[in-house]
């Protein structure tokens, strides 16, 4: 289970201190999908990078499996089993997508198990395997190489800000249909995207720095529909 306990973040602007999280509490069970929605600036990503490790919250505390871990450096996390893919990849110059798969799974992947996790995201291995990830690949197909990498890892929690960025139609019908096949760990998703909300076993939903609501799709979409729930752009 991983817990957040009384969580705040502010950033400076100008001089002045503008709070981003306003005491956030949250739990997420083990092997459920949770999508964490709502307004833009409502502190959907920032959660989600501090969850990580990416950034450090001012106040407050995060517990995996009962131990805190809220001093913990990136790679002390992902060595716990957190995994994180970003809304805008990042690229590797130099590296082959093989390469990058291995590193991700921490080891030697024979071709069967990198044209897996490739197919998973809808890329034929053989034309994707050899090459590097670099600027002369499409955002989408970065994306979905991302995603591929976080599939390697075989983490315990798995968190995907925004993944449906940036890839066309046909990408976001196969990655609606990944999420619902990935069983064994906890998926933290940050989506506006309904079908992406429909999957979810909980929708978290953040205004203004603080958890509005939460609730299965069938209790929130009405409350987002009528505006009661901070209805979302």
């Amino acid at each position: 289970m991983l817990k957040i306990e009384d969580l705040h973040y502010s950033v400076d602007e100008n001089g002045v201190r503008k709070e981003i999280l306003k005491g956030v509490n949250l739990e997420f069970d083990d092997n459920k999908i949770y999508v964490i929605t709502g307004p833009n600036g409502s502190g959907k990503s920032t959660l989600a990078k501090i969850i990580m490790g990416i950034l450090s919250q001012d106040k407050g505390k995060i517990f995996f499996n009962e131990n805190e871990i809220s001093s913990m450096a990136i790679n002390e996390r992902a060595k716990l089993g957190l995994t994180f893919a970003f809304q805008k990849p990042v690229t590797f110059k130099g590296l082959k997508i093989s390469q990058l798969l291995d590193l991700a799974s921490g080891t030697k992947n024979n071709v069967g198990e990198s044209c897996e996790y490739l197919s998973n995201v809808g890329l034929c291995a053989k034309n994707y395997i050899d090459r590097n990830l670099d600027d002369k690949l499409s955002g989408g197909e970065i994306k979905r190489i991302e995603l591929a990498m976080a599939l390697a890892k075989n983490g315990k929690v798995n968190i995907f800000d925004e993944p449906e960025a940036g890839i066309d139609l046909w990408s976001f019908e196969n990655l609606v249909r990944l999420f619902s096949s990935i069983k064994d760990s906890t998926n933290i998703i940050i989506s506006h995207q309904q079908k992406i909300l429909e999957l979810a076993d909980e929708i978290i939903l953040l205004k203004n720095g603080k958890v509005e609501c939460t609730g299965s799709f069938d209790e929130i979409l009405p409350l987002l529909e009528n505006n009661k729930c901070g209805k979302l752009n």
